[in-house]
């Protein structure tokens, strides 16, 4: 009676190996970052021309690579670049910030970097993710450049979790726009 118990229970455990070997990789991950808190912060009669482009040269965001096989690549399911646009819009307007395209003080940010790294082995994977973005504020007289990033390493057993993925990188991503947020020397450049 043990004997098959045992064979069972190692037919199941194969089975279920097997079966999430086979599960798909969905076709995009959800760019959400949650800014929990708007800073403090009064841009009272400030106004700002804002834009974010994105300088990678690939789109994606998640790129799972096997050996001997080809890198598996998962898009944004909206642009990266719109995604940060919309947060950062939304919570300086928060802060009295004025946003027009006729302002003389512009924020521009260049995405140099967002992605995650997944080194996919049989029974274990590891992912790096980086993000760097770069903000240049010109205030009619002078320029103000700074760079933010955030990186760090996870690893695990089996395969990867896109949904854990994707939870870190928003977070990694919303801690970065919170700097941007309450960086002091941002703040004070505007006019």
């Amino acid at each position: 009676m043990k004997f098959s118990s045992f064979y069972s229970k190692i037919i199941t455990f194969i089975l279920a190996l097997g079966l999430s070997g086979c599960a798909s990789i969905p076709g995009h991950i959800i760019v959400a970052p949650d800014i929990m808190v708007t800073p403090v912060i009064s841009h009272h009669n400030k106004q700002a021309q804002f834009d974010v482009v994105d300088m990678r040269t690939a789109s994606h965001i998640v790129q799972i690579m096997r050996e001997g096989d080809a890198s598996t690549l998962v898009s944004t399911q909206e642009k990266l670049e719109s995604t940060i646009r919309n947060s950062l819009s939304k919570h300086w307007k928060k802060q009295d910030l004025i946003i027009n395209n006729g302002a003389i003080n512009t924020i521009n940010i260049l995405i140099e970097k967002a992605i995650i790294n997944v080194t996919q082995e049989t029974m274990k994977y590891r992912a790096q993710t980086e993000i760097v973005l770069k903000v240049t504020i010109n205030n009619g007289s002078q320029t103000l450049t700074n760079t933010f990033s955030n990186s760090g390493n996870s690893n695990g057993p089996l395969r990867a979790d896109m949904a854990v993925l994707e939870r870190n990188f928003n977070q990694r991503l919303a801690n970065l726009l919170q700097q941007i947020l309450v960086n002091e020397k941002i703040n004070d450049f505007l006019k």
